[in-house]
């Protein structure tokens, strides 16, 4: 059951984005993407610091810049600029493939292999997505699609880094949270001016829309994001996505008054199937705080410490070899909390 809570938790985060294009389209000023994602990031991260009270120390000033260039820095830029230059729904498509780049990712960073159920699921999320927000277009601008793709590489790497990775003792997911946007937003924040010029002047609602993204959007959204990655796989969490664009063609529908197709009915039902089947992995499993180890990286499996305790070979009775550490860590139920 608190596997569940945390999972209905941390899908509020991309509930939350899935609001980004009703409130950027009717409240906010036209063209302005990167010093969005300015306002976005920047803010919210100072918000969180001065709430954590706590800077990185030694390596994690690297890695805080790292982990804010790929979920924040480059992420930001990489999905505005996809939306300007893709037709409807594209860019959308593009982040619905990220659980297949975190599965791989995983593989790679995290030794969890994925399954073909995993495989299957994520496709199905792909072409649930694709129904619900692609429309007849032309010939598809070869930019946008790389920006696309990079900008859904760029967040699965981040999210598969973070998990890796884990925190630094004493260091909660807020302040962890707090290093990634202030970080993203001090590298957005020169782009923004040379491509964009000075900001702009704003009015009300935009001031308005911008306290949104900056706080409930992005402060608290990418809060319960990490708070989530720390708690669940990597995979499950990727795979809670697809909520952003059913939020926001629901969004679209109830207060811009957008009509809903069949065929995209049935793609939200499909899209939202294949994130509930996402949660359905292994659980987590919780090992005493005294194997943390102080980089933050992943703790062994509940498997491989059972393997180091058993004797040596020679002291094993004669059932057959048994498997080796490395190959209990390799196939553990699921990855630890770090």
């Amino acid at each position: 059951m608190k596997r569940y809570t945390t999972v209905l938790v941390t899908g509020l985060a991309p509930v939350s984005w899935g609001t980004t294009y009703a409130v950027t389209t009717e409240f906010l000023p036209d063209g302005r993407p990167l010093f969005t994602g300015l306002m976005r990031a920047l803010p919210a991260g100072l918000l969180l610091l001065a709430l954590g009270r706590t800077l990185p120390r030694g390596a994690w000033w690297g890695k805080a810049v790292v982990l804010g260039a790929l979920n924040i820095g480059a992420f930001f830029p990489l999905l505005f600029l996809s939306a300007y230059r893709l037709p409807g729904g594209m860019a959308a498509v593009g982040g619905s493939v990220g659980p297949l780049f975190v599965a791989g990712l995983s593989a790679l960073l995290l030794g969890d292999r994925p399954g073909v159920r995993t495989l299957l699921t994520g496709a199905a999320a792909v072409l649930g997505v694709s129904l619900v927000v692609l429309k007849a277009a032309g010939a598809l601008d070869p930019v946008g699609v790389l920006a696309a793709l990079a900008s859904t590489a760029s967040m699965s790497t981040g999210t598969v880094l973070t998990k890796r990775w884990g925190r630094p003792d004493g260091v909660g997911p807020l302040t962890l949270t707090g290093w990634q946007l202030t970080a993203g937003g001090l590298l957005i924040a020169p782009v923004a001016l040379l491509a964009e010029g000075a900001p702009p002047a704003l009015d009300g609602p935009a001031v308005g829309g911008y306290l949104y993204l900056a706080l409930a959007n992005t402060a608290v959204a990418y809060w319960l994001w990490f708070r989530g990655i720390g708690r669940l796989t990597a995979t499950q969490v990727t795979f809670l996505g697809p909520l952003s664009p059913l939020t926001a063609a629901l969004v679209g529908w109830a207060a811009l008054g957008q009509a809903l197709t069949p065929v995209q009915v049935t793609g939200m039902a499909l899209a939202f199937g294949a994130t509930v089947l996402g949660q359905l992995g292994p659980r987590t499993v919780a090992a005493p705080s005294g194997i943390r180890r102080r980089n933050g990286a992943p703790r062994a499996s509940a498997h491989a410490d059972a393997d180091r305790a058993r004797p040596p070979r020679e002291q094993r009775p004669e059932h057959g070899p048994g498997p080796s550490t490395a190959e209990g860590a390799r196939h553990a139920p699921g990855a630890l909390t770090p």
